[in-house]
């Protein structure tokens, strides 16, 4: 059950946001488009009370209920950098907003929006992780919750995962390839050459 609420959710958050989006732009109805959007986080709050219910009724605390953990957390760290990439997209394409603007390639600028991203990572592994110990805790025994614990290792590991990837930015700066020179001509000399040559 709780994986198809899980499956049912991310179906959910997509028509949410392409209705939303579609009524905020296209049908010029941005107050309707904007409260449609703000039913996203009912989406979260259903599968937390589904979660919890099944495991006041005496269900294992398996690997749905730390999926369903992993879910909620990501969707709170990432759904609102998703809904804004999306509606610049929208505005772009009906309301004749600007183009939505690329992450950066290069140099400080590529690090620091890897340590962003990092941050989102960390803040969604951190709210699964405090959704695992709550379950663990209602739950109340350990051999029922072995497998909540295995999904906060797990959570642990993204973290050290997005740190080292920020990092690897930081130390080593992605630079942009140099340009090569200009192309010979078919005789094999390049137009500088050819011109000190006097041709």
């Amino acid at each position: 059950m709780v994986v198809t609420l899980i499956i049912a959710c991310e179906v959910a958050f997509w028509v949410l946001l392409a209705a939303g989006l579609a009524l905020r732009y296209p049908a010029r109805r941005p107050r309707l488009g904007a409260a449609v959007l703000l039913c996203e986080p009912l989406l979260e709050v259903v599968l937390l009370c589904a979660t919890a219910i099944d495991l006041r009724n005496g269900a294992e605390g398996n690997w749905t209920h730390g999926m369903a953990a992993v879910y909620i957390g990501f969707t709170v760290a990432y759904g609102h950098y998703v809904i804004k990439w999306a509606d610049g997209h929208f505005a772009h394409r009906f309301a004749g907003g600007p183009p939505p603007a690329r992450p950066p390639k290069y140099g400080t600028a590529r690090a620091v929006h890897e340590w962003k991203m990092c941050a989102r990572s960390v803040l969604g592994a951190a709210v699964a992780l405090a959704l695992l110990q709550g379950a663990v805790w209602y739950v109340g025994d350990a051999g029922r919750s072995e497998s909540l614990v295995q999904w906060q290792t797990k959570m642990l590991l993204v973290i050290g995962i997005s740190v080292v990837i920020a990092l690897s930015y930081t130390i080593w700066p992605k630079k942009p390839r140099t340009p090569r020179g200009e192309p010979r001509d078919l005789g094999g000399s390049r137009p500088a050459e050819r011109e000190a040559a006097g041709h």
